[in-house]
């Protein structure tokens, strides 16, 4: 079996299965939500907690039918788009949610010439076989967007596999979308995005070396690189950081080019509170709680050294009256 990916948490499998991966028994007729799932938002995790209830009251299992790259990227791969969450990211979160697993798809020229019948036949039924559906109001599929919730709807009934459409979500009268959420974070509004996603954003990465300025000033970073499509708001952030399984410690985080030095390539700077080991090499997960202030040019590194320690007294401020919601799905 070519599965790339399988985890196991308790009894509970969660199985990875890519293009030409064979679907795994446990798999076979399971109930899946479909989406492209950038951020999974509360709109996302509508559709996956209707998935699942409909495979638990059925016997079946659940699972979601997902596609990398994001197809924008295929349609236009000259406009990059501020991902929420890449496909790692993405995985995390979807298997945290009670999955049983989870279907990639490459989004390429051939699944994208795949008409809106063929996509249900072809796909759905005949690789994948599915057993029912889980899709938004307003989700479109097939050649061209041929494909209506409509459409869907009476393509599975005549293929005998269950549909269910799944209304539009909104936070406090607000729409919730992975739009709203990018454009939140693009302003530094960590509290609102947060609020729009369920839970506090975070990203993973590996620590790599630096300059160790940061060192040198006297608070040590672990430095990640967010890619150049991260949009994210250049500036200064309370964070809580996954250092491993269980071992969460709180931090604060600079996102931005340096302009004091070298006002180089955005880069991510992350110092943990009162941790003194190593993290050049490891994975970690940085969790965003709160905004501090926005990336400024200093006259000398003591002026920087002066803002930092402001910046850590607010940012452990921050951390200490953060609410217990919206939930975390780091550690």
């Amino acid at each position: 079996m070519s599965i790339n990916q399988q985890r196991t948490i308790g009894s509970r499998r969660f199985d990875v299965v890519r293009n030409g991966d064979p679907v795994p028994p446990q798999l076979r007729g399971a109930v899946i939500a479909i989406g492209n799932f950038d951020g999974i938002h509360l709109g996302h995790r509508q559709l996956v907690e209707t998935s699942i209830a409909a495979a638990r009251s059925s016997g079946r299992s659940a699972a979601v039918l997902t596609f990398e790259p994001h197809p924008r990227k295929f349609f236009a791969p000259d406009r990059p788009m501020f991902r929420l969450t890449p496909e790692p990211v993405k995985l995390t979160i979807l298997d945290k949610l009670g999955l049983d697993g989870v279907f990639v798809r490459r989004f390429d020229a051939q699944l994208a010439g795949t008409s809106a019948a063929g996509f249900v036949t072809d796909l759905l039924r005949d690789e994948l076989h599915v057993g029912g559906v889980a899709v938004g109001y307003d989700f479109h599929f097939g050649r061209g967007r041929e494909g209506t919730p409509a459409m869907l709807a009476e393509l599975c009934r005549r293929h005998g596999i269950d549909c269910e459409l799944v209304p539009a979500v909104a936070h406090r009268g607000e729409p919730v979308s992975s739009t709203a959420i990018r454009s939140a974070l693009a302003a530094g509004d960590v509290p609102r995005a947060n609020a729009l996603l369920g839970y506090r954003w975070f990203v993973e990465g590996e620590v790599r070396h630096g300059d160790k300025r940061g060192r040198e000033l006297g608070f040590p970073t672990a430095n990640m690189s967010l890619g150049e499509d991260c949009e994210l708001r250049h500036g200064i952030y309370a964070v809580r950081v996954g250092l491993g399984p269980g071992d969460i410690r709180e931090g604060v985080a600079n996102f931005g080019r340096r302009p004091t030095f070298d006002n180089g390539a955005p880069l991510l700077e992350v110092h943990v509170f009162d941790f003194d080991g190593e993290l050049y090499g490891r994975r970690l997960q940085v969790e965003f709680v709160a905004w501090i202030r926005g990336e400024e040019r200093f006259p000398s590194a003591e002026a920087l050294v002066a803002r930092m320690r402001e910046d850590a007294r607010q940012a452990r401020a921050s951390l200490a009256c953060a609410p217990a919601e919206p939930i975390s799905f780091i550690g």
